[in-house]
């Protein structure tokens, strides 16, 4: 489904939230600041920022900014519960209260903020290249005339590359981003374009496999997705994501999920969007 598609049934959703019976539904707290529990959407398969073991226990960036910013908000480690969230779900999954945040590479845009409300960034990612190992002819988005591009399902990474830029590159798509560093290690494809963070986090699954060209553009603000009405939490969220950065917590998580990648990393509290 198309995001315009994906977002006007989430804003119909939350019409029906508004009218008092989905809360009723769930029987949750106006405001995440009063909630006890909190339920967290977040990736499942994208290594650094966050991956599901056999075990159901998840792992990575987003995890570990997700559990700062709960024990800011009084909620204790063991009374945090993650769920997997696909990109095509995560305003969905808000709307209908099914979780109360979500951390999932999820960038702010103005269109989503028509449906949810963002408490951060909390990372401002940018998008970046991976090539193989070895392979140095790529230095900026420019160098990718004539080569094949990968992107994962519902991205538009190489369409900003094609498309905004008119660089005559070719792509293929596939139904997620480890299916494209597949392929690129195979040799058929020639580079995966999406945010540093991303690359970053399969470069360090295989670093002598793969090259990071560090030659950022656009900026991905990746926010806390909250509930649109949830103003105090919002705001509150915001308050966490500015201590985590203030008492190096956010440059230990970087340096310890991202530090072996050579990724250029920012440790600078990231300008916040603001929560109305």
């Amino acid at each position: 489904m198309g995001l315009r598609r994906l977002l006007t049934a989430a804003a119909a959703a939350l019409v029906l939230a508004a009218s008092g019976s989905c809360t009723e539904a769930v029987g949750r707290p106006a405001s995440i600041t009063d909630a006890e529990r909190l339920r967290i959407g977040v990736k499942t398969d994208q290594p650094g920022l966050a991956l599901r073991a056999d075990d159901g226990t998840f792992a990575g960036f987003d995890v570990d900014v997700a559990h700062y910013i709960a024990d800011e908000l009084g909620v204790e480690r063991a009374e945090v519960d993650f769920t997997g969230v696909s990109p095509q779900e995560r305003e969905q999954v808000l709307v209908r209260g099914e979780v109360d945040l979500v951390l999932a590479t999820y960038s702010i845009t103005p269109l989503r903020k028509t449906v949810v409300a963002f408490g951060g960034p909390y990372y401002v990612a940018h998008q970046d290249i991976l090539l193989r190992a070895g392979d140095t002819s790529v230095a900026g988005p420019a160098d990718l005339e004539g080569k094949v591009l990968c992107q994962g399902a519902d991205s538009d990474s190489a369409d900003r590359i094609i498309g905004e830029r008119g660089i005559a590159a070719e792509s293929v798509e596939r139904p997620t981003y480890g299916d494209c560093i597949d392929l690129l290690a195979a040799g058929e494809v020639d580079a995966v374009s999406t945010d540093d963070l991303v690359l970053a986090g399969y470069l360090d699954t295989a670093p002598s496999s793969f090259n990071l060209v560090n030659a950022a553009f656009t900026n991905e603000k990746y926010g806390v997705g909250i509930a649109r009405q949830d103003v105090a939490g919002c705001e509150a969220v915001n308050r966490a994501i500015t201590r985590m950065y203030q008492d190096g917590t956010a440059a230990w998580l970087l340096r310890k999920w991202f530090g072996d990648s050579g990724l250029d990393i920012n440790t600078s509290v990231p300008q916040f969007e603001g929560c109305v």
